[in-house]
C-alpha cells in the first residue's frame, strides 16, 4: 500500500489528548546523495499518563529520547509511528534519524540538473509527507512553532518559512542557517527548498506599514529565462488587491517563491515560501494561456497566506475549502487587478470543464466530502474541490452580496488566525453579516454531490412571437444530485444585417425545483439562438432548444464575443458526452470556432475536444477518415492566422500532433528543419519537441533523431521530452518496452514519468497498438499500487490506461475493469476509485462511438 495512512478517527483522538507547543528540526543536507540527517525536538503538552504516536517515515533512526529517557527503536517504532506511552504534562521528545531523498516530488525531493550538474532541493509536504523529513505530529490540527536550523554546502542558500539568515560558516565546505521560529503552523505548509538557487527580490509596504520582502527564485540554468520583473509586479498587485478584498494585512514577515524542477502540481502555499514547478520559467514562447495560467497560479498560492496558512482547516474535509477560496478570489483577482480582464472566461472554459467532467464520475463527491483518512483526501484533489467549489463560492457571493461575504470573510479571519477552523465557522460569520439562514444552501449544493440540467421549452407561434416558455431543471440519471436553486442569465442573440450574431435580449430569473414559467420572454419575438446561463452565472449543465443548438452551431463564427461561443459550444459538446448528439455534428463547428477565436485559453480548449473526436470518440474505423480532415483544417487554420500569433502557434502545434497524409507529415518536416517554415512560426527548442515527438508518433522520425535532439538540448525538459518521444515510438515493440519500463522501474522521477505517459497514450493514428495492454492493465493494477507512493501509483494506474483502443475489435475494456473491481471488492477505496474512475472514461467513449 502506498503510503501509511492515517484515520479521521485517530486524529481526532490524538487531538484530544495533545497540544503541540514547538520544534526544533536540524537538517543536516552534507551526508550523501541518497538520505540526509534529522534531528527533531519536539515539545508538546498532553493529558498525564496518556499514550500516543508521533509519525517518522526513515529508513534509519538512530535513538529516540522521550523526557530524559532513552527508547528502543525496535521497540517502539513501527509503520511510520513512534509509540509514546505514559506522557507527562509536558514533554520533550528528540528523534534522530536518517531520511531519504525522493524523487516522487514528495518529501524533500532532490534532483541534480543535467545543464550543469548542480543538484537542488525542496520539500513538498501536502498531504502527509513532512514526516518524510522529520519527526512530526502529522495532522491540520496540531499547530505549532518550527524552528529549523539547516546544514548545506556553502555554495548554497536555503529558504523557509522564515527570512533566510545570513549562514554561519562551522565546517569547512559547509554552511549552516539558523532560522528563526515560525508563527503557529501546519506541518503541512511548512518548508525547506536548499541549492544553489538564484534569482531577484523586491520589497511590498504592507497595510499595516511593514516592509514585506519578497523574491523569487529558479535554478542557474533557468536564470536567464526568468521575467523577474512580471513575477514581482504580479505579486505585489495581487498583495494590494487581497489586502483590501479580505481587510486584513499580509500574516507573514516576507514572501519567497522559487520555482522548483520535477513538481508534481502547479505550485504548493507554504507560508510565505511558496514553490511552483519551474516550467513555469518558460525558456521558449509559452503560448498566452500558460501565461495566464501561471499568473492565476501565482495569485491563487498567494490566497492561501490568508485563506489555508493563518487560518486552516482542522481536517482535510475541508480541504475544499481552503482550494476553492482561493480558486475563486485568484480568478476574480486576475480578471480584476491584472491585464487577463476576461478571465472568468477562461475559468469557464477550463476549470468549469473540468469541474463538470469529474462530477458526472461515479465518484463524485460532495464538494464537502467526507474524509475518513489519508487517503480519501489524496484522491480529492479534484475538479470539484477546487472548480465546482469555486463556483458554487462564486454563485454564494451572488446570492449574499459581495460586501457582505468579504465583510465575512474578514471577521472570519479575525476570530481564528494563526488557528485552525471549520466551514461552519464561515457560515457563522456569513450569515451574520448578510442576515441570511444558509443552511438549506449549504447542504444543496456542498453537502450533496452532482450536476442538474437546465433545458427550455417553448412554443413559438407563426409569426415567431414566443408563446410560452419553461426553464426545466432536470437530475441527469444516475446522478446523486438534487433539485438547486440557481441565479440564471438567459441571452437572446439575433443576426444583424452584417452576419453578426448580437445579442438582443437578456434577462436573470431565480429558478427553483423542477420547472419554473419565464414569462419575461412570453410575447416577444424569437431569437435566432436563445442561450441558457449566459454569462455563466451558476453551476449547472445547460441544453439549448433544438432550433438554437443547430443555428448557434452552423453560425458559431458569428457570435461577436468569446463567453457566448464559448457557453455555446460547452453545451453542445456535453451533449456529444452524453451521447445526445453526434461528435461529428460538433467536429466542423469546433474547427469553424477556431477560424475566429483569439482567447487563447478557449483556443487551447477546442483543441483539445478535437483531439478528442478524433483520437476516442470516433469508433476507430472512422478515426483515420476524420484525423486528416482535422490536419488539414488545422494547416490551412495555421497558415491563415497572423504570423507570429499565438493562435498560430497552438494551431500550428495541432496541426502536427494530427498529421496523417504523406504531404501533411512533409509539411511538419519543413517547419522542423526550416526547408518549408511558416510564415512567422519562430521554430524554438520546446516547439522542435513538439514538432519532433508529433513525426515520431506518425512514424517519420525514430530514434536517431530522438537521440540527435537529446544531445541538442542537454537539460532536464530535453530528457524528459526525449522520454515521452521514446514511448510514442509507433511500434510494438516500442510500446511493450515503454510499458515494462513504466510499470516496473521505480527509479523514473516524477515529471519523467508523466511525459513518459503521454507519449505511450499518443497513438491516435495507430490505436491498435494499445490493444495488448488493455487486458494487460488488469494485472498490474495491484503490483504498481503496492510498490508506489500514492502519488506515482495515482499517475501510473490513471495514466497508463489504452483508452485509445476502446472500441477495437476484439478489445472488452469495459469487461476487464469491471471484472476487476468484482475481485477486489477488499482493496483500498482510493485504489477502487481510480479503476472505476477509467471505467467510467470507457463507458463514456463507447457512448459517443455508438452515435457517431
Amino acid at each position: 500500500m502506498p503510503g501509511i495512512n492515517l484515520t479521521r478517527v485517530e486524529a481526532s483522538e490524538r487531538a484530544a489528548i495533545i497540544t503541540t507547543r514547538e520544534y526544533a528540526v536540524d537538517l543536516d543536507l552534507t551526508q550523501g546523495e541518497e538520505t540526509f540527517r534529522s534531528v527533531t525536538v519536539a515539545r508538546f503538552d498532553a493529558k498525564a499518563g496518556a499514550s500516543t504516536f508521533i509519525d517518522l517515515i526513515a529508513p534509519a533512526v538512530h535513538s529516540i529520547k522521550l523526557n530524559g529517557v532513552d527508547l528502543d527503536p525496535a521497540s517502539v517504532y513501527h509503520d511510520s509511528r513512534i509509540a509514546l506511552e505514559n506522557l507527562a504534562e509536558h514533554n520533550e521528545l528528540e528523534v534522530v534519524a536518517d531520511c531519504a531523498y525522493m524523487h516522487t516530488g514528495e518529501g524533500l525531493h532532490r534532483f541534480v540538473d543535467p545543464a550543469d550538474g548542480l543538484t537542488y532541493l525542496y520539500s513538498q509536504f501536502e498531504v502527509p509527507d513532512s514526516r518524510r523529513v522529520f519527526t512530526v505530529f502529522e495532522q491540520p490540527d496540531l499547530k505549532a512553532s518550527f524552528t529549523f536550523t539547516v546544514k548545506t554546502p556553502e555554495s548554497w542558500t536555503v529558504f523557509s518559512n522564515s527570512p533566510t539568515p545570513t549562514p554561519v560558516a562551522e565546517q569547512a565546505g559547509t554552511h549552516t542557517f539558523y532560522f528563526a521560529p515560525t508563527r503557529p503552523l501546519s506541518s503541512y505548509v511548512t518548508a525547506i527548498v536548499a541549492g544553489p538557487y538564484v534569482g531577484a527580490t523586491d520589497t511590498y509596504v504592507a497595510g499595516d506599514g511593514r516592509q514585506v520582502e519578497l523574491g523569487t527564485y529558479c535554478r542557474r540554468s533557468l536564470a536567464e529565462h526568468m521575467d523577474s520583473e512580471e513575477i514581482l509586479n504580479l505579486t505585489k498587485a495581487g498583495f494590494e488587491y487581497f489586502e483590501q478584498l479580505f481587510g486584513t494585512a499580509y500574516p507573514f514577515e516576507k514572501y519567497d517563491q522559487i520555482f522548483v524542477p520535477e513538481f508534481n502540481a502547479g505550485a504548493m502555499e507554504n507560508a510565505s515560501c511558496v514553490t511552483h514547478r519551474d516550467d513555469y520559467i518558460f525558456r521558449s514562447r509559452p503560448i498566452e494561456a500558460l501565461v495566464e495560467r501561471r499568473a492565476v497560479t501565482i495569485l491563487h498560492e498567494l490566497a492561501h497566506m490568508w485563506f489555508g496558512d493563518m487560518v486552516t482547516m482542522k481536517w482535510w474535509n475541508d480541504l475544499w475549502l481552503n482550494e476553492s477560496f482561493a480558486e475563486y478570489t485568484s480568478t476574480l483577482a486576475v480578471a480584476e487587478a491584472t491585464r487577463w480582464s476576461d478571465a472568468w472566461t477562461t475559468f469557464q472554459t477550463i476549470e468549469k470543464g473540468w469541474a463538470y467532467n469529474q462530477d458526472q464520475l461515479s465518484s463524485t463527491h460532495p464538494v464537502a466530502a467526507e474524509i475518513k483518512d489519508l487517503h480519501d483526501v489524496e484522491v480529492n484533489f479534484d475538479g470539484i474541490t477546487y472548480a465546482k467549489g469555486a463556483s458554487v463560492l462564486a454563485a454564494l457571493v451572488g446570492y449574499v452580496g459581495r460586501d457582505k461575504f468579504f465583510a465575512g470573510i474578514k471577521n472570519y479571519l479575525a476570530a481564528h488566525a494563526y488557528a485552525n477552523a471549520e466551514f461552519d465557522d464561515l457560515l457563522r460569520e456569513l450569515e451574520a453579516t448578510s442576515g441570511r439562514d444558509l443552511s438549506t444552501w449549504a447542504r444543496l449544493w456542498l453537502q450533496e454531490a452532482g450536476v442538474t440540467t437546465l433545458r427550455p421549452r417553448l412554443e413559438v407561434d407563426e409569426q415567431g412571437i414566443i408563446t410560452s416558455f419553461v426553464l426545466d431543471q432536470e437530475i441527469p440519471a444516475g446522478s446523486p444530485a438534487s433539485l438547486r436553486p440557481h441565479r440564471v442569465a438567459i441571452g437572446g442573440y439575433s443576426m444583424d444585417a452584417n452576419g453578426k450574431l448580437e445579442r438582443s435580449t437578456r434577462i436573470e430569473i431565480d429558478v427553483d425545483g423542477a420547472s419554473t414559467v419565464v414569462s419575461e420572454l412570453v410575447g416577444s419575438p424569437r431569437p435566432d439562438v436563445i442561450l441558457i446561463n449566459d454569462d455563466d452565472l451558476t453551476y449547472a449543465k445547460v441544453r439549448l432548444d433544438e432550433a438554437s443548438a443547430d443555428f448557434a452551431l452552423k453560425h458559431i463564427t458569428a457570435f461577436t464575443a468569446s463567453l457566448p461561443r464559448s457557453i455555446a459550444l460547452a453545451s453542445a459538446w456535453d451533449m456529444v458526452r452524453d451521447a445526445e448528439i453526434s461528435a461529428i455534428q460538433f467536429l466542423p463547428a469546433a474547427l469553424e470556432a477556431l477560424s475566429v477565436e483569439t482567447h487563447s485559453s478557449v483556443v487551447r480548449g477546442l483543441i483539445a475536444k478535437v483531439a478528442t473526436v478524433v483520437g476516442l470518440y470516433l469508433p476507430p474505423a472512422q478515426r483515420l477518415e476524420y484525423i486528416e480532415h482535422a490536419a488539414r483544417a488545422l494547416a490551412q487554420l495555421a497558415q491563415e492566422a497572423a504570423p507570429g500569433s499565438d493562435t498560430q502557434l497552438q494551431l500550428a502545434k495541432a496541426a502536427a500532433a494530427h498529421a496523417l497524409t504523406g504531404e501533411q507529415i512533409e509539411r511538419v518536416v519543413g517547419w522542423f528543419d526550416g526547408s518549408a517554415p511558416l510564415e512567422g512560426l519562430v521554430v524554438d527548442q520546446d516547439l522542435r519537441w513538439e514538432l519532433l515527438i508529433s513525426l515520431v508518433a506518425a512514424g517519420r522520425f525514430g530514434e536517431a533523431e530522438i537521440a540527435a535532439e537529446a544531445e541538442r538540448d542537454v537539460t532536464t525538459t530535453g530528457r524528459e521530452r526525449a522520454s515521452e518521444a521514446r514511448c510514442a515510438l509507433p511500434s510494438p515493440q516500442a510500446k511493450a518496452q515503454a510499458w515494462e519500463k513504466l510499470v516496473t522501474d521505480a527509479s523514473i522521477p516524477n515529471e519523467t514519468l508523466a511525459k513518459s505517459l503521454r507519449g505511450f497514450l499518443n497513438v491516435t493514428r495507430h490505436p491498435q497498438l494499445l490493444a495488448p495492454f488493455v487486458e494487460a492493465y488488469g494485472q498490474i493494477v495491484e503490483q504498481v499500487w503496492g510498490s508506489r507512493t500514492f502519488h506515482m501509483a495515482e499517475s501510473i494506474l490513471a495514466g497508463i490506461f489504452p483508452l485509445p483502443a476502446v472500441g477495437l475489435d476484439d478489445v472488452d475494456a469495459q469487461g476487464v475493469l469491471e471484472q476487476w473491481l468484482q475481485t477486489h471488492t477488499d482493496s483500498p477505496a482510493a485504489l477502487q476509485r481510480i479503476v472505476r474512475e477509467n471505467l467510467d472514461d470507457v463507458k463514456r467513449v463507447l457512448g459517443a462511438q455508438a452515435v457517431a
